[in-house]
C-alpha cells in the first residue's frame, strides 16, 4: 500500500519574470506543507493545448517528418504536432496539423495518451493522435521551409533509437504506445 499524497504546497505569490513571443516564464513562492519554502519557476504552456499524431498509412508503418530543431541546431525526425488554435478541438488540431506537416488528412482519428516533458519545469500537455484511413490533402502551415516526411515501420523502433537523428522522448513514447496497441488489435483480430 502506497503512503498518502502530501498536502500541495501553498502558493504564497506568483509573477510574471519574463515573456518571448512563444514562453512565458513563471515564478512561484511555495510554502510546503512542513513550512519549508521555495522559489519554483516554469514555463507557461498554451491554455489550448497541444497534438502529437501517429500517423498510419497502414497498420505496420507510421509517417515522421524531418524538421530543423533550433534547440539542436539541426535536423531531427519526429512525429507531426502543433498547438491547438482557439475554437478547435484535438481532432481537428491533429487533422489540421497532419494535412500542414504531412501532406495528408485522416478518416480517424482516436486519442493514444496525454503526455507532459519536464513536468518540474513546463506546465505543458501533449495529446498523442492515432491517425488512419489517409487521403492526400495539403494544407498551408507555418514552417519556414518545406518538412521531409519519411515513412517507417512501426515494429523497427530500436533501429529508430539507434539513429543520431531520432532522439524526442515524446516522439519514441507515443510510438511505443501506438506500437502496442497495434499488436495487441493484432492479436484480438481487431484489424483496421
Amino acid at each position: 500500500m502506497s503512503a498518502p499524497y502530501p498536502q500541495k504546497p501553498h502558493i504564497l505569490s506568483r509573477q510574471e519574470v519574463a515573456r518571448s513571443r512563444l514562453f512565458t516564464v513563471e515564478q512561484l513562492e511555495l510554502r510546503f506543507s512542513n513550512g519549508e519554502e521555495r522559489i519554483f519557476e516554469r514555463l507557461m504552456g498554451s491554455d489550448h493545448g497541444a497534438v502529437m499524431i501517429v500517423a498510419m498509412p497502414d497498420p505496420d508503418h507510421v509517417l515522421l517528418i524531418r524538421e530543423y530543431a533550433a534547440g539542436f541546431d539541426d535536423y531531427i525526425l519526429t512525429l507531426p504536432k502543433g498547438l491547438v488554435d482557439p475554437g478547435e478541438d484535438i481532432v481537428g488540431a491533429a487533422n489540421r496539423e497532419l494535412m500542414e506537416e504531412c501532406g495528408f488528412g485522416a478518416n480517424r482519428i482516436e486519442p493514444l495518451a496525454e503526455l507532459s516533458l519536464a513536468p518540474n519545469y513546463m506546465r505543458h500537455r501533449m495529446q498523442v493522435m492515432l491517425a488512419s484511413d489517409l487521403y492526400p490533402q495539403r494544407l498551408p502551415g507555418d514552417e519556414p521551409e518545406p518538412l521531409i516526411v519519411e515513412t517507417h515501420a512501426i515494429d523497427e523502433l530500436p533501429a529508430l533509437l539507434a539513429r543520431d537523428d531520432f532522439h524526442e522522448a515524446r516522439a519514441i513514447a507515443a510510438l511505443y504506445i501506438a506500437r502496442d496497441l497495434m499488436r495487441d488489435r493484432r492479436e484480438g483480430l481487431d484489424l483496421w
